[in-house]
């Protein structure tokens, strides 16, 4: 049921109303698509005010870029277009019989909807492990790694314990798949290069980075070759890469993996989640709503045409989506993907404005790509495949490209270049007083343990 104590924030127009949700990758660029439309309203909700670029979310958590350096407030990029409005609000439900998006704050009716509400952290079944191990899909993530990764050096200086100070200096990422290897470079490069010259008592140098991942081989959805290349380019970058590696429990500053017959406790005060994702809750709300199929992850089993089964009205994109319908697996959730279908989608209801229907949804395929640190990268583009410096300007250029506004490019361009030539990071700030407060706390309750340990095997 609808609220009727609602405000009802529906366009007051006689044009057929498209509502989005979410302003991620599929969102945006059906907006933007859309708003080239005479024929449609939109209506895009999100609960953030900007659309975030997250493919280098991780270059914000290790102290690359700023967090501006990668958003874009959504009304800016979207003020061109005349028929769309942009909505501040988090939706709670959605009543397909009154075709209406129920929000914190709203209501809004829709002819069609566009469910792009993306993914988020899976600790499969453990979510007990998120305090200890964060994950990196927001903003917010980002700003709290960066601040363990940059707070724990500043607490190995100060450790007299040997021990405690080399449990400061070990950093476990767990997850070998793009986050989890290009985490895993970025903070080499921070400990052997950036911070060599910074810190008097400490060698950073000897800090461990711990690359995990369950699989034989990282980056598991890539071609076995470009696996081998990336492993080789991060052992060159100083990472301890550990593959077929389960983790069977983290709990404070340690973290348990089983090797076969063996089980390894690896003491590490700073470790970062990059193992799986799950759906946002979109998923069961339109399960529950719309009796829509999903997988094992949360996500919305769509039609060919992005649709959900018996709405042919209501669309799911991106991250959320798994479109079985082509090749034999469903469709990977990297941003090429959501920009597409979110394009498809906007040319659908155009066609379908004007009487006629569209050919399935066939994504394209551009490649994949992930770098692992300055001047070492991995790229398949289905043709061919390469890695090291080659491999790494085109995944700078294709980065860039891919950036929504131009000032974003140009800061971006500019910040990687100073960073190549002085192997500088100017966003490693630890701000705030009440970080700060909590940094050092976490620092006092760690050196008041008992010392332990660094890794200790049990047969």
């Amino acid at each position: 049921m609808v609220s009727t104590q609602l405000p009802d924030l529906t366009p007051t127009t006689d044009k057929h109303k498209v509502v989005i949700i979410g302003g991620g990758f599929g969102g945006l660029y059906a907006a933007k698509t859309l708003g080239k439309n005479d024929l449609v309203d939109v209506t895009l909700i999100d609960k953030r005010n900007f659309h975030l670029f997250q493919p280098l979310l991780y270059q914000v958590a290790t102290g690359t870029l700023s967090p501006a350096d990668i958003a874009s407030p959504l009304r800016g990029v979207l003020s061109g277009n005349q028929n769309t409005h942009v909505l501040l609000d988090e939706v709670q439900d959605i009543d397909p019989e009154a075709k209406t998006v129920v929000m914190q704050e709203g209501i809004v009716h829709y002819d069609s909807l566009i469910v792009a509400t993306g993914v988020s952290h899976h600790y499969f079944g453990n979510d007990q492990w998120k305090p200890f191990a964060p994950g990196l899909k927001t903003v917010e993530d980002a700003l709290e790694i960066r601040h363990r990764i940059f707070m724990a050096f500043e607490a190995a200086e100060k450790e007299t314990d040997p021990a405690l100070q080399q449990a400061w200096l070990t950093f476990v990422i767990v997850g070998g798949g793009p986050t989890g290897v290009e985490l895993a470079g970025a903070i080499s490069e921070i400990a052997y290069s950036v911070l060599k010259k910074d810190f008097r008592k400490i060698d950073t140098a000897k800090a461990k980075v711990i690359l995990l991942e369950g699989m034989d081989r990282v980056l598991p959805p890539y071609d076995p070759s470009l696996s081998a290349k990336a492993e080789e380019s991060l052992v060159s970058l100083g990472v301890d890469v550990q593959t077929s590696s389960m983790v069977t429990n983290i709990e404070g500053d340690h973290v348990t993996l089983k090797q076969g017959d063996r089980l390894v406790e690896i003491h590490a005060k700073t470790i970062v989640w990059a193992a799986g994702v799950k759906a946002s809750g979109m998923g069961l709300v339109l399960g529950d709503r719309l009796g829509a199929k999903l997988d094992r992850a949360g996500r919305v089993i769509v039609e060919p045409n992005l649709s959900i089964e018996g709405y042919p009205d209501v669309f799911v994109i991106g991250d959320l989506a798994n479109f079985p319908h082509q090749n034999e697996r469903p469709l990977p959730g990297v941003a090429p993907v959501a920009m597409q279908e979110g394009q498809y989608v906007a040319k659908l209801l155009k066609q379908r404005l004007q009487g006629s229907e569209m050919a399935p949804f066939r994504y394209m395929e551009v490649g994949s790509l992930a770098v692992i640190g300055q001047n070492a990268a991995v790229v398949d583009l289905g043709f061919v495949k390469f890695s090291g410096f080659l491999a790494w300007l085109v995944w700078i250029f294709a980065h860039v490209y891919y950036l929504i506004e131009f000032d974003n490019k140009m800061v971006v361009m500019l910040q990687w270049g100073w960073n190549y030539f002085t192997r500088g990071r100017g966003a490693r700030l630890i701000t705030g007083e009440k970080d700060l407060q909590r940094g050092f706390q976490l620092y006092q309750d760690y050196s008041e343990k008992e010392t332990k340990v660094n890794v200790k095997v049990e047969a």
